[in-house]
């Protein structure tokens, strides 16, 4: 399984969302500083995640949220 996930930071309330097959150890990464671009936002809660079948799925549903219209559902129905 692959997952698509919305972090939160703790520090400013921005977002991030990425894909990983490991959302656990994900976020331990984001929040040791270990991930260059979550590491200014340091702490991260994880606040949304789901499960795809496959790689692609995930990562195409990912780049959908990180775009105008999928940004804007996120932000109105997964946080």
């Amino acid at each position: 399984m692959y997952y698509v996930y919305i972090l939160r930071s703790l520090k400013d309330n921005s977002y991030y969302t990425g894909s990983t097959h490991d959302p656990k150890s994900r976020l331990i990464k984001h929040n040791s500083g270990e991930v260059t671009y979550t590491a200014k936002k340091l702490p991260w809660k994880l606040v949304w995640y789901c499960a795809f079948p496959t790689k692609k799925q995930a990562v195409d549903f990912e780049m959908y949220l990180k775009q105008g219209s999928g940004f804007a559902f996120a932000k109105k129905h997964l946080v």
